[in-house]
């Protein structure tokens, strides 16, 4: 028997019968509506073990079943880099996020596509057509209370992984920016495919604050897998970058294959500074938990309005499967609008506890 949903949800279903849409664009809640304070969950960079496909997994989602979400986000990176991009892979990481009782939303990670071509069986074209023919066929959410989204083109077209949704008075969208430079440096370098996918990604960033700013969104929150470097002192996954001017000191593993998150950096500085509100971009890719505040102006000074989180995940640097989740407290009506805590679920506790 289902539980009884918190007002807030029972709230946004009664409007979605009404609607006949849910998270989506133009439907619940319209400007002005009662959805202003509810948690939202969001998680990545798992699994990447069978212990975490048939034990952590399962536990997570477990937890954030039971904590009245409305709605959850994964950030990207549903096996290891070395791991085979089968296609069970992908069967498997549908099934987790359909075994979701909240509708939620994914972005693709660089283990899912462009770090397939590790293995010369694989194409990373061909699997990121697999992807979206597999994961991004309908313009619904997954989860057991799938919902509507907005998407970047038509069903058959590409880039329908990027997809945008509102609740209330906050505006949501994910893009499409991986590790791995974002695809312009690894084993198979493909600058064709960055530069078209890079140039629909930040159009349709610049496009989500258009429409905040016309619907007079308090703040918006994006979802993107990739690390992307914000200064010299995160050397752990992208090129490391001097915070003001955003150039990069290396340019990756291929010195000559350009610098993959700089036009998407330019693009949210100006895009944040310009809305003024609070901003929020989540991202994985390090696996390691952290909220701070990166970017800069060209003076220097702090993007105070923007917030970054990067979701935990598997985490070999120090033996451990950290299979965790970050839960985003939003209230519209409070200043900030978002507040921030992670969740340790029980079940996939690592530490030894003290005798």
């Amino acid at each position: 028997m289902r539980r009884l949903l918190p007002p807030v949800l029972a709230a946004l279903l009664a409007a979605a019968a009404t609607a006949g849409l849910f998270l989506a664009w133009d439907g619940l809640p319209g400007k002005g509506g009662s959805a202003h304070s509810y948690s939202v969950g969001f998680w990545g960079d798992l699994p990447y073990s069978d212990e975490q496909r048939e034990e952590g997994g399962p536990n997570l989602i477990d937890d954030m079943n039971r904590s009245n979400l409305a709605f959850s986000v994964h950030a990207g990176d549903v096996k290891s880099g070395e791991a085979e991009c089968k296609d069970d892979v992908y069967e498997q990481a549908e099934e987790y996020f359909e075994g979701l009782e909240a509708p939620n939303a994914y972005t693709p990670g660089d283990n899912e596509w462009t770090d397939c071509d590790r293995n010369p069986k694989y194409s990373s074209r061909e699997r990121l057509d697999h992807v979206r023919e597999a994961l991004f066929d309908t313009d619904r959410s997954f989860g057991r209370r799938e919902v509507r989204l907005e998407v970047q083109g038509p069903p058959e077209q590409p880039y329908t992984e990027n997809r945008r949704w509102r609740i209330g008075r906050v505006t949501y969208a994910t893009l499409h920016v991986v590790g791995s430079n974002n695809n312009l440096s690894d084993v198979a370098p493909d600058r064709g495919e960055f530069e078209e996918r890079n140039e629909a990604t930040t159009r349709w960033m610049r496009e989500t604050f258009e429409q905040a700013e016309d619907d007079n969104a308090e703040a918006v929150l994006l979802t993107a897998q990739a690390n992307p470097g914000f200064d010299r002192f995160d050397p752990e996954r992208a090129p490391m970058r001097d915070p003001r001017t955003l150039e990069a000191d290396v340019k990756g593993p291929d010195p000559d294959g350009g610098d993959g998150f700089d036009e998407f950096l330019r693009e949210l500085r100006d895009q944040a500074r310009e809305f003024r509100r609070p901003v929020v971009l989540v991202t994985g890719d390090s696996h390691y938990f952290r909220v701070d505040k990166p970017l800069q102006d060209e003076e220097g000074r702090r993007i105070e309005n923007l917030t970054r989180v990067e979701v935990p995940g598997d985490n070999p640097h120090n033996g451990n499967n950290d299979v965790q989740w970050v839960e985003i407290l939003v209230d519209s009506r409070e200043r900030e609008v978002f507040s921030f805590r992670p969740r340790v679920v029980p079940d996939n506790r690592v530490a030894v506890p003290a005798p």
